[in-house]
């Protein structure tokens, strides 16, 4: 790759930055409300942009950056939500069964990593899962709530631990 190619990418992105960081900085805090959260998502919508191998020519550059920052602002609130979850369940447990902040910690990014790896599942597996799990639902309720067969149930379970376990969980 020739040095006037990266020079034209870098100019590119920095015209790209230069342009419509401002922009993207007051989007994105009118929907979160946190000028330090919304520079954070700004950011890094820019680094998913600096780090896509083959960023394409732009020719609705605010449409690109916001599906970006739609992304990375979904993810926040799922974490969020998981984070406020957890929370809300470690409250309701007596004080001598509370955890330590640093196990608490490792519980929440395990957590969050589950999370992740479920979102990878097609919605009804997902669903299956965690009414199983959370819900500790039979596969007869589990059918019955998505509408599919105790077989399908089986099938939805068997991908969703395979996910697991090939995630090492």
């Amino acid at each position: 790759m020739s040095t006037e190619c990266i020079d034209d990418g870098q100019q590119d992105l920095t015209r790209l930055y230069q342009d419509h960081h401002p922009w993207l900085l007051q989007w994105l805090e009118k929907r979160v409300q946190d000028r330090l959260q919304a520079e954070d998502h700004a950011q890094d919508t820019f680094l998913r942009v600096i780090a896509a191998k083959d960023t394409p020519s732009l020719n609705e550059p605010r449409a690109y950056l916001t599906t970006i920052a739609k992304r990375l602002l979904i993810n926040h609130w799922r974490r969020n939500s998981i984070e406020q979850a957890y929370l809300a369940r470690l409250a309701a447990y007596p004080e001598e069964r509370v955890i330590s902040a640093e196990d608490s910690a490792i519980v929440f990014e395990v957590l969050r990593e589950i999370d992740e790896l479920l979102n990878q599942l097609p919605a009804k597996v997902r669903k299956a899962f965690l009414l199983a799990q959370l819900d500790d639902l039979t596969y007869a309720e589990i059918g019955r709530q998505l509408g599919v067969s105790d077989r399908m149930v089986r099938k939805y379970m068997a991908q969703a631990m395979f996910q697991c376990l090939s995630a090492g969980y």
